[in-house]
Parts: C-alpha cells; sequence; structure tokens
C-alpha cells in the first residue's frame, strides 16, 4: 500500500466539449429521438399500406361477385352451356381493360380435360377443381402457371362457377408504393436526426458551461486553503425559470459557501499558525531558563536526597524535550507560511553518510547499513534541510523499533528523480495508520516498538513532509510486518561545477 505524503490529489481533467461523444446525454436524447421517428414513420407507412391494400383488395372482391352473378345468371343458350374449363372472354392467359378479367367453370369432380378455346392448363384445372373456400367465399392463390390471383366461387345448377382476377397489377402498385414510403420514411428519419442534434447540443448548450465550470472547480488545490477567487456559473445560465437555470443558480450558492468556509479556514489557520509561532517563541525563553537551572544543580546534587535529585535530573530531561517540541513546532510555522530554502545542487550521498553515521552513535544497539552508487547523486534543495529530512527518518526508525533492528539507507536515481529510502525490518506500521503517519502528533506506538528511553514529539514525519513538500517532492511509507520502507521523491540535480 503507497499512500503520498504530499502534493496535490490528482483531479479529473476537463473534457473537450463534445455533446455528442459516446456515453453523452445528448447522444443518448438522439438517438431515442430517431428511433421515436423511426418507429412512428415505419407505423404510418404500414397502415397506409395496409389501407391501400385492402382498399384495393375491396375493389378486386366487388368486381369478382359482379361477374361471378353474372356468370350464375347464365341460363343455358342457343349453343348450350359453358364447357367446363373454356374461358370466358380473355380471363387469366392475357388481360385487357375491356374485358372481366376471370370467369372459370370446373366440374365438381375436377375430371375436366379442359376442352375448348381457350383453355386452362391441367394442373391449374386440378387445382381449381380441389380448391376449398372458406368464409366469404374468398382467396387469393398462386394458381399454377399463371400468377396470384383474387378467385371465387359459387355453385350454380349441376356446376360450381369459380371467378379469378389476376393481382399483378395490384402486386406492381404496392410494391411502388412501398418503395415510395421506404424512401419517404428514409428521409423523415434522416431530417429529424439533423433537426434533433441541433436542438439538443443547443439545450444542453448550458448543462455543458454547467459541467465545465464544475471541473475547473474540481481542479483547484482547495486542500491548500487560500484559493482565488471561485469561478462561477454565467449569470445567463442560471435562469430559475428551467431546470438547468435553477441547477446553476444552486451550484453558485454552494460555491458561494465553499469559497467563504475556504475562506474563514483560511484565516483561522493563519492566526492558528501565529498563535503557535508566538507561543513556541515566547516558550524558548523561560524554557531555556529552566534548563539552565536544571543544570546548575548538577553541582550539589550529591548533596541532597537521591528521590531530589531523580527529580531535577526529570526536570531537566523533560525541558529538553520541550524545548525539541518547540524548535519543531516553529519550524512547522514556518514552513506552513512559506519557507525560504537556499536551494542548489545536495549532494544526497554526502547527506547520507552524515545522517547515518551520527544516527550509529545515537543508537549503536542496531544495525545500521548503507546502499550506495559509485557516483555520487544530487538533488536540488536545501541540504540542511534534506539532512534534517534524512535524520527524522532516521530517528523515527531508531525510536520505534526494537534493539538489532536492521535499518538500511539507500539512494538512487530513478526517472529523472533522486530517490532516497530508509528501510528496517521491525514490526511494520498498522495498515490504518499508514495513511497518517505523517500528520501531526500521529504515534504508532500501537504498532512500532518504541525503544526504551526514547523521545517522540510526533511532529517528526510532519516536518519531513512539509521540507520535502517544499522541494516538489513526494514522500510516501510502504510498510508490512518486518519490512517497513519510507521513501522520499525528490528532483535531481546536476552536479555542481567546480570552483
Amino acid at each position: 500500500m503507497t499512500v503520498p505524503a504530499t502534493g496535490v490529489t490528482p483531479m479529473a481533467r476537463p473534457v473537450g466539449a463534445r455533446p455528442l461523444a459516446r456515453g453523452t446525454l445528448g447522444r443518448r436524447l438522439v438517438v431515442r429521438v430517431a428511433v421515436l421517428v423511426a418507429v412512428v414513420a415505419i407505423g404510418l407507412s404500414t397502415v397506409v399500406a395496409l389501407a391501400a391494400y385492402n382498399i384495393q383488395i375491396n375493389q378486386v372482391d366487388n368486381r369478382l361477385a359482379q361477374a361471378l352473378g353474372r356468370e350464375t345468371r347464365r341460363g343455358p343458350g342457343p349453343n348450350g352451356p359453358t364447357p367446363a374449363g373454356q374461358v370466358i372472354g380473355t380471363i387469366i392467359v392475357q388481360q385487357t381493360s375491356a374485358t372481366i378479367t376471370g370467369v372459370i367453370l370446373v366440374d365438381r369432380s375436377g375430371s375436366s380435360t379442359g376442352v375448348g378455346y381457350p383453355s386452362l392448363a391441367i394442373p391449374a384445372l386440378n387445382q381449381l377443381a380441389t380448391l376449398e373456400l372458406k368464409g366469404e367465399s374468398k382467396a387469393t392463390i398462386q394458381l399454377t402457371g399463371y400468377g396470384v390471383y383474387r378467385v371465387s366461387a359459387e355453385s350454380a345448377g349441376g356446376s360450381r362457377v369459380i371467378v379469378g382476377i389476376p393481382l399483378g397489377e395490384l402486386a406492381s402498385a404496392m410494391t411502388s408504393l412501398l418503395i415510395f414510403e421506404s424512401l419517404f420514411a428514409g428521409l423523415v428519419i434522416a431530417g429529424a436526426v439533423v433537426v434533433a442534434r441541433g436542438v439538443v447540443v443547443n439545450s444542453l448548450a448550458p448543462l455543458n458551461r454547467l459541467a465545465a465550470t464544475a471541473t475547473t472547480v474540481s481542479n483547484l488545490p482547495l486542500e491548500s486553503g487560500k484559493v482565488e477567487r471561485i469561478v462561477r456559473v454565467p449569470q445567463s445560465d442560471t435562469d430559475p425559470v428551467s431546470e438547468v437555470g435553477r441547477v446553476g443558480l444552486a451550484f453558485n450558492h454552494m460555491l458561494d459557501n465553499v469559497e467563504g468556509g475556504l475562506a474563514a479556514r483560511h484565516a483561522s489557520e493563519v492566526k492558528l499558525r501565529q498563535f503557535v509561532a508566538d507561543a513556541s517563541h515566547e516558550l524558548r525563553n523561560p524554557l531555556a531558563a529552566i534548563r539552565g537551572y536544571a543544570e546548575l544543580t548538577r553541582r550539589e546534587r550529591d548533596q541532597v536526597s537521591e528521590t531530589l535529585a531523580h527529580a531535577l535530573t526529570r526536570i531537566e530531561s523533560e525541558s529538553d524535550r520541550m524545548s525539541s517540541l518547540v524548535e519543531d513546532l516553529l519550524l512547522l510555522a514556518r514552513l506552513d507560511s512559506g519557507p525560504t530554502l537556499d536551494l542548489g545542487s545536495a549532494d544526497l550521498t554526502e547527506i547520507v553518510l552524515n545522517a547515518t553515521s551520527d544516527a550509529r552513535v545515537a543508537g549503536p544497539d542496531h544495525t545500521w547499513s548503507l546502499s550506495l552508487p559509485e557516483e555520487p547523486i544530487y538533488a536540488r534543495g536545501d541540504r540542511y534541510r534534506l539532512h534534517q529530512v534524512l535524520a527524522n527518518l532516521l530517528a523515527n526508525a531508531r525510536t520505534h523499533t526494537p534493539a538489532g533492528t536492521t535499518i538500511e539507507t539507500a539512494v538512487r536515481v530513478e526517472g529523472g528523480r533522486a530517490v532516497l529510502t530508509v528501510t528496517d525490518n521491525g514490526p511494520g506500521i498498522a495498515p490504518e495508520l499508514q495513511s497518517q503517519v505523517f500528520e501531526r502528533f500521529t504515534r504508532a506506538d500501537s504498532s512500532r516498538v518504541r525503544k526504551q528511553g526514547g523521545s517522540s514529539t510526533g511532529l517528526g514525519l510532519a516536518i519531513v513532509a512539509a521540507v520535502v513538500s517544499a522541494h516538489r517532492g513526494r514522500a510516501w511509507v510502504e510498510s508490512e510486518p518486518g519490512r517497513t520502507v519510507f521513501t522520499v521523491s525528490l528532483p535531481a540535480a546536476e552536479a555542481p561545477e567546480a570552483r
């Protein structure tokens, strides 16, 4: 688990103004409008086609009824009854505008052979002989060898009269109608998409401007306390009559509250920092006096009781710890108010050697090791502040690990940055504390064993984070039982030129 201790938390970057990009509300609205128009257009086309078809079929049925009525009323003439299978006029074989297009007579037995002229082919005769009509005695059939016909039948005397009218012209007319309706529906859908696109883009423009404002605000460094005036939603997008206007108005009201809260917080923090700095400064003199008088009593401690001598020793020890705490508070107050750093090419290798040497003297019961490259590594920073960073990390490892713990300090270059690590094989830091170790007055006594007699103000790692942040670097910790690694990443620098 890596917990950044410094730097700004990454925010979402502003997205380009693409109102119809994949997944956007605008695109979904355009698609839904297009689908709705397509459904309506197809529905209307279907209704019109069905209505036209029914009208044509009704006209054909009327012609069938008239033809069937005339044929069934025909009596035996001079020439006798119409032979079975003979065509009246020019039915079936061809059609003219002046004649009835289908009167056919077939025996009930279906054994007619089509004697006469003109006559039907035998397959068609057989198909008609076995034809069974239900309901209104009308049906549309595929007559073998002749195409699609609308037929009707009625019994007359000893025979059954079947009348048929070809539907070729009707089919051709319906095909033309469907093609026209398809083209018209396509044009309507395309026009609806174009119009819907323009309407949706224009309608959602205020919402997109509101989103752009929210994105800009989300990228502001609000955690820094002091923030310049926050951008607002344009006045034109805060009309309470519209839904988007009400959202924009509420958003501006929220930003007013946020800006006011940030200003109040910043003012409070400034006062608190000033108070800490003033209080710490004022405490230095009395603490110095207490320490001086405590040290002065060393000359006569052998003349006082053992209890009094122990009390004087504790006063001296606690005054030292209190002085260290005051100095740390003063340092943090200066860092918060904008530190003054002597930036240059700091030799991290030299800093590691010196800080580790000091730590070895302060903690002889620990094992200290180094992992250094052959060539010196330089970072852009204040060498004294960076020495303080490493000294605090080493003191933290020494104070919170048991005797015999191995502490390794390493430095390397990685991705154009100088990386400093302090690793120990102690008990580790509890996962719930790892995100808080760089906060002020945070102590990990519950997970890290404190060395007996060690002192900790709870500000060492906070100073590390503040100094590293002032150097535009990052500090974080990774810990598990048996391995804890504190890492500091700083901008790398070139070696200084020899004078």
